[in-house]
Formats: structure tokens, C-alpha cells, sequence
């Protein structure tokens, strides 16, 4: 470059004034038929060099204006003497995986892991609806007799005759709690009774044995039906507790089967009309995406149908032990106070380990229980 520079300051000084004025004139003519673009002007100093400043605010205009995606680790623009062809050579380092320019400014992107509560909420109510729309369709197209339904002969059955007995329990339940009632209401109106004759027999010497003997029978009476009133009401709790307890839970899970029944129908349908329609690129994956959801819903259906099976097993299980024993209980109890007998309805009182409360005796305050 020394060499080059000396030679030409040389040309220079021997050339004369009117070359040196032509020669501008070109250079400034070249300069303004020359496009604008900052790469295609190469500024040059008095000795030949080029003008390195030019050089790096152009490389760090070009390095801002490249786009952070394209992995270039490293960008320099190069300029050659004037004996190159070319003007400007773009050279671009290898690319490495572990260090890419993250710029400072620029709009916030999130992470796919981020998820917005609202988004949530909005997707859970668009399945919901969706999912309440396939069941409504299918429930009206039952019952207008355009759908099919799946149907468990044999476990509907079942449930048919569990709701069957359900109501004859509910009704011999409502006349037991009667029959509690008005025994109650006649053991009070013995005891009443009982205690007037007592009174009577007190104070009318002529009557005094006979009054004495209905007061010692009605008082009997009334003991005898407290002890059937209780073993009564012992026969209600436990079927209570077998109607409105156990039997209803066990309904519970058939209504949630049907529900799972319905909506298994509900997307077996919606997969066999698509399966009629036409296979293109747009319905295939509507296919898939129905495939799955019927093969969720069916497994979901299995196992409450699982369910329901076992726990009308269990029930009908439970059912006979709970009624046998009450209904000996009822029986004995009925048929000892009718033929007089006390010891033997005090007897089956205590085979059944049933405590009567001891009347006239007020059940203890909540200060006293403490």
C-alpha cells in the first residue's frame, strides 16, 4: 500500500492543472450517476487508502438491520482496493447453536408452558357446551324415536325392579311412621287415662278396687306400647336408613351411568355420521378427534356400568339381612304386646339390643351433657 500511495502522489505532482480539474469532474459526475446505497460508496483518502470509519458504521448499520432469526453469529463487510472487481464482500461466521443475539427491545413473547386462567376457563365452557349440546340432541332424538340408545337388558332390568322396590319401601315406611303416630297417641292417652282412674280410685271409697283395676290395666297398656313403640320405631330408622341411604346412593351412581350412557350414544353417533360423510384432508382429523373422544366416552361407560353391576350386588345383599332382621323384629314385637305377653316383648326387645327411654324422664340439657 506504501508503494501504491507513492506512485500515486507521484502522477500527481507531474500531471498538469487542467488533467487534475478533468479529472475531478469525473469523479464528481461517476459520484451522482452512482446509486445511493450506502455499499456502493467507498470513500478514499488523499493517499489511496480507504476510509475504515465509513467502513464500520456502515457494518453496524448492516448488522442492526438483519433480522435476529437468521443465526448469523458474526457479519463483516470487507473492502478491497481499487484493483478488485468488487466493491463489498459480505462474510458470515459459522452458526453456533449456544449463542444467538437476543435483542433488548422488542414485544415480550410468552412460553407455551404460561397458561391464562381466562383461556381456561373459556376453553372449559366451550367444551362444556358442546358437550351439552351432543347430549340434548341425543335425548331428543330418543325420545322422538329417531336415535338408538345402548341398552343392558339385564341390567336395566335390575335398576327397573330397585326403583320398583324403592317405592314399595317408601310407601311401607310412610305407614309404619303412621302406625308410630297413633300408637304414640294412644299410649298417652292410656297412660292420661290410667292416671285419672287412679285419681278416682282414691277418692271414691265405694269404687276404690274397681277404679284400681283400670288403672293398673291402662298403665300396663301403656307400658307394653312404649315398649312396641319403640321396637316400631327401630323398624323405621333402619329402613330409613336402607330407602333413603343406601338405596339412594346406589341410584345416584345408575343416574350417573345413564348420564355416561347418554353421552357414549351421544359421540357414537356423532362418529358414525361422520364416517358417512366424505374422507378429504378437512375431515380426517375431525374423524380422529371424534375417535378419540367416542373411545373416551366408551371407557368412561364401561366402568359405570362396572359400578352400577357391583353395587346393586352389594345392595341386594344388604337388602335381605337388613329387612329379615327387621322384619322379625316387627313381627314378634307386634304379636307379644297383642296376646299380653310382656316378658316375651321385653324379650325381643333385647335380642335386638333396642333401649327404651324411661318415661317421664326428660332427655339431658346440653349444659348437663357437657
Amino acid at each position: 500500500m506504501s508503494d501504491c500511495s507513492n506512485d500515486t502522489t507521484t502522477l500527481g505532482t507531474s500531471k498538469p492543472a487542467t488533467e487534475e480539474v478533468k479529472s475531478n469532474s469525473e469523479e464528481s459526475t461517476m459520484a451522482q450517476e452512482s446509486p445511493k446505497n450506502s455499499a456502493a460508496e467507498i470513500p478514499v483518502t488523499s493517499n489511496g487508502e480507504v476510509d475504515d470509519s465509513h467502513e464500520h458504521g456502515f457494518n453496524r448499520d448492516l448488522k442492526r438491520s438483519l433480522p435476529a432469526g437468521l443465526g448469523l453469529s458474526e457479519t463483516q463487510i470487507t473492502s478491497h482496493g481499487f484493483e478488485s472487481t468488487k466493491e463489498g464482500v459480505i462474510e458470515a461466521g459459522a452458526f453456533q447453536g449456544g449463542q444467538r443475539t437476543q435483542t433488548k427491545s422488542g414485544p415480550v413473547i410468552l412460553a407455551d408452558e404460561t397458561k391464562n386462567p381466562a383461556m381456561e376457563k373459556l376453553e372449559l365452557v366451550r367444551k362444556w357446551s358442546l358437550n351439552t349440546y351432543k347430549c340434548t340432541r341425543q335425548i331428543i332424538s330418543e325420545k322422538l324415536g329417531r336415535g338408538s340408545r345402548t341398552v343392558d337388558l339385564e341390567l336395566e332390568a335390575q335398576i327397573d325392579i330397585l326403583r320398583d322396590n324403592k317405592k314399595k319401601y317408601e310407601n311401607i315406611l310412610k305407614l309404619a311412621q303412621t302406625l308410630s303416630t297413633q300408637l304414640f297417641q294412644m299410649v298417652h292417652t292410656q297412660r292420661q287415662l290410667g292416671d285419672a282412674f287412679a285419681d278416682l280410685s282414691l277418692k271414691s271409697l265405694e269404687l276404690h278396687e274397681e277404679f284400681g283395676y283400670n288403672a293398673d290395666t291402662q298403665k300396663l297398656l301403656a307400658k307394653n306400647g312404649e315398649t312396641l313403640l319403640g321396637a316400631i320405631n327401630f323398624f323405621i330408622a333402619s329402613v330409613n336408613t336402607l330407602v333413603n341411604k343406601t338405596i339412594e346412593d346406589t341410584l345416584m351412581t345408575v343416574k350417573q351411568y345413564e348420564s355416561a350412557r347418554i353421552e357414549y350414544d351421544a359421540y357414537r353417533t356423532d362418529l358414525e355420521e361422520l364416517n358417512l360423510g366424505p374422507r378429504d384432508a378437512n375431515t380426517l382429523p375431525k374423524i380422529e378427534q371424534s375417535q378419540h373422544l367416542f373411545q373416551a366416552h366408551k371407557e368412561k361407560y364401561d366402568k359405570m356400568r362396572n359400578d352400577v353391576s357391583i353395587k346393586l350386588k352389594f345392595l341386594e345383599e344388604n337388602k335381605v339381612k337388613v329387612l329379615h332382621n327387621q322384619l322379625v323384629l316387627f313381627h314378634n314385637a307386634i304379636a307379644a304386646y297383642f296376646a299380653g305377653n310382656q316378658k316375651q316383648l321385653e324379650q325381643t326387645l333385647k335380642q335386638f339390643h333396642i333401649k327404651l327411654k324411661n318415661p317421664g324422664v326428660d332427655a339431658p340439657s346440653w349444659l348437663e351433657e357437657q
